[in-house]
């Protein structure tokens, strides 16, 4: 199950994303479902199409379950299984 605390180790495609703070301003306030997941990417559905991130440059708020989390976008910045701690 997916909180706060533990969100940077689960599965982040499917879930709904919106930056809240970048060093570049033209992308704050951009939401959408993440549909893919790169070690340094994000790509989201949003109103206007599907557009990539780079997971580093922002800070970036989740909602799953309910219930909302806010991020460091470095704390991303592996690939998903590497954040788990599976191998591949």
């Amino acid at each position: 199950m997916i909180t706060r605390d533990n969100i940077a180790s689960h599965e982040l495609i499917g879930l709904h994303a919106e930056i809240i703070q970048s060093e570049n301003a033209q992308i704050v306030g951009v939401s959408g479902k993440i549909v893919d997941e790169t070690k340094y990417m994000l790509t989201l559905d949003t109103e206007k199409g599907l557009k990539s991130f780079p997971k580093d440059s922002a800070e970036w708020k989740f909602v799953f379950n309910g219930g909302t989390a806010q991020i460091d976008g470095t704390k991303l910045t592996k690939r998903s299984y590497e954040r788990m701690g599976v191998k591949a």
